[in-house]
């Protein structure tokens, strides 16, 4: 089932792969793959660059792993003629050229983290000259950029709540879109990392159970190799390994934690915590259940070759959700609807 013509995006139920999982539940996907970044991520590039060129802010710098973030935030800085600077974790910025040429593309500038640019990256390279970076660390390179120029702002593309609150327009659409097909989701999956993504497609429909509507059940997919909802401790921790931010309360494992350095994309690579509010609806209303990257990337093959859409690494645990819950109701003999968010495509990886 698609959007009103001409709509961007959509929240489709097809068929192909419930069928090859031989299912009794409906499965739908709301699809953020065909933004010019590739993925969910300009529902809040945009508007944080639409807010700082009207503030009188002439260039924002952050941090990104894959390098969606980085791509969203270019593309919406060359929307409103701002100057962007990226710092892409060393690991990611090595494998994946070209994101980076992407992200050149609309304007920015790309920097590999750790760099010589920053007083913070000199001193991570000194003590480890081949560091593979992270997020903690691109962050902390960032700050330290922003906090010179007045001019200059940082920006986030996940955890914080102005992030997961333009984030929830995805949820927004996907309710009107399953009432076009007069479906309602028994079950909602969402990959978490920072937070946003779950977010964007639970927390409409989190709301709408509050206020007395039909509650479903949320489960919150994260990466085995970076579990920080099933093995974080919840504890105030800074967003950043140099220690420049303002602490947070979040589930954490540690600001100082760096995951292994595999192809897997912004969340399992470079997150040690994930969104207080986001955690908040976890423990009241979601289960979270962690998947390894194998187990992700056979979900994410089964689903291309039934759908057509190859998922990036990171949406890749939201597809792993949405098949282990379609098959518990095949087990259980129940037609459970079942909606995830395909937040990004290899594309954009």
């Amino acid at each position: 089932m698609s959007t009103a013509p001409g709509a961007p995006r959509r929240c489709t139920g097809r068929t192909g792969w419930k069928k090859a999982l031989g299912t009794p539940a409906k499965i739908f996907y709301k699809y953020e793959g065909v933004s010019p970044a590739g993925s969910h991520k300009p529902n809040t590039a945009v508007a944080q660059a639409f807010f700082n060129q009207k503030a009188g802010v002439k260039r924002l710098v952050t941090e990104t792993g894959a390098g969606q973030w980085g791509t969203a935030l270019s593309y919406a800085g060359a929307l409103f003629g701002l100057q962007v600077e990226v710092f892409q974790v060393r690991v990611s910025y090595d494998q994946k050229p070209y994101r980076r040429a992407v992200m050149e593309t609309y304007g920015a500038r790309c920097v590999a983290s750790p760099s010589n640019e920053t007083v913070y990256g000199r001193s991570v390279l000194a003590k480890t000259p081949n560091h593979p970076g992270s997020l903690g660390i691109a962050i902390s390179e960032a700050v330290e950029l922003a906090v010179q120029r007045d001019d200059t702002k940082y920006a986030l593309g996940s955890v914080l709540n102005h992030v997961l609150l333009h984030q929830t327009i995805i949820g927004l659409e996907a309710m009107e879109q399953l009432q076009m097909a007069d479906e309602w989701p028994d079950v909602i999956v969402g990959c978490t990392g920072g937070g946003s993504n779950f977010a964007g497609i639970a927390f409409p429909f989190i709301g709408h159970g509050l206020r007395g509507g039909q509650k479903p059940r949320i489960v919150a997919v994260e990466p085995a190799a970076c579990p920080s909802l099933t093995r974080g401790k919840y504890a105030y921790d800074f967003g950043d390994t140099g220690k420049m931010t303002p602490l947070t309360k979040m589930h954490t494992l540690g600001s100082q934690f760096t995951p292994p350095g595999f192809h897997a994309g912004g969340l399992a690579l470079p997150r040690h915590g994930a969104a207080g509010l986001a955690l908040q609806a976890v423990w009241a209303c979601s289960t979270p259940c962690r998947t390894t990257r194998s187990s992700g990337f056979e979900a994410g093959v089964l689903f291309a070759r039934n759908e057509g859409i190859v998922p990036a690494p990171e949406a890749n645990h939201a597809v792993k959700g949405a098949i282990d819950e379609a098959m518990r109701c095949k087990r259980e003999g129940k037609a459970d609807t079942i909606l995830f968010t395909c937040a990004a495509t290899a594309t954009s990886t």
